[in-house]
């Protein structure tokens, strides 16, 4: 199955990894990213006629309604939503120095912007006929258990594993999916730091593995391609040896 996808955060990382899987898969996709030369350099080579470069600020009610109007008005519909705009703002700060703005920054795009975004999905996929969608949310190995010094990436994160069961509940009569991906150690420009030495929960430094993000999308592309009778709820999909299982 292949359809209309939003990729948000696809600028870099992750999202861009996730958008050039999907767009090689047969999708059509829209980037959505704050600023547009980054979605621009994700869009190079995919086809011109199935990608749509949206600069789009999830914290933002308006423009994130911008955002699916241009898609429905390109596109026609929303089978897709990678909700995937994120950021670790304020990791390695303890918890007694970390600022309120700081705080403040990291709820407004991890959890309202995933908000905004997973709603904005939510209407357009009960309007469209035929009805239906799935929504996939970034969630972390953070929504299973913390790294030091990071209490606002761990609480937003543990939210969207509430967001996507809320979802995955309140979406059944409409035919729409959401599943959640918990992703460890894929590596990205946020994951840099891992390989030259992190903090770990001893007190103590040490190199963490990483994986290809490329192995990221792959699964992504698998749970976005199931029909919409089945669904992935949840999938974790991590570097296999990194200290996850026995953290701490």
């Amino acid at each position: 199955m292949a359809g209309i996808a939003v990729v948000t955060g696809a600028g870099s990382g992750i999202g861009r990894s996730v958008a050039r899987a999907l767009a090689e898969a047969g999708w059509s996709v829209a980037l959505a990213g704050r600023r547009l030369a980054p979605l621009e350099e994700t869009a190079e080579g995919l086809a011109p006629e199935r990608t749509l470069c949206v600069p789009t600020d999830v914290t933002s009610p308006g423009e994130v309604t911008a955002l699916f109007d241009a898609v429905r008005d390109r596109f026609g519909r929303v089978d897709l939503l990678f909700n995937n705009a994120g950021t670790f703002a304020g990791g390695g700060t303890p918890v007694e120095e970390l600022s309120y703005e700081t705080w403040r920054s990291v709820v407004d795009v991890n959890l309202t912007g995933a908000f905004l975004c997973a709603q904005a999905a939510f209407r357009a996929m009960k309007e469209q006929s035929p009805q239906g969608g799935r929504i996939v949310n970034n969630g972390s190995i953070s929504a299973h258990v913390p790294r030091p010094h990071s209490i606002a990436y761990t609480a937003t994160k543990h939210a969207m594993t509430g967001l996507t069961k809320s979802l995955s509940l309140d979406g059944r009569p409409y035919r729409i999916a959401c599943g959640q991906i918990d992703i460890g150690n894929a590596a990205t420009d946020m994951t840099a730091r891992m390989q030259t030495g992190i903090l770990q929960a001893g007190g103590g430094l040490a190199v963490e593995p990483v994986m290809d993000a490329a192995d990221v999308a792959a699964t992504v592309v698998h749970m976005a391609g199931l029909p919409l009778e089945a669904n992935v709820q949840f999938a974790t999909v991590m570097a296999t040896a990194m200290p996850y299982i026995g953290r701490g």
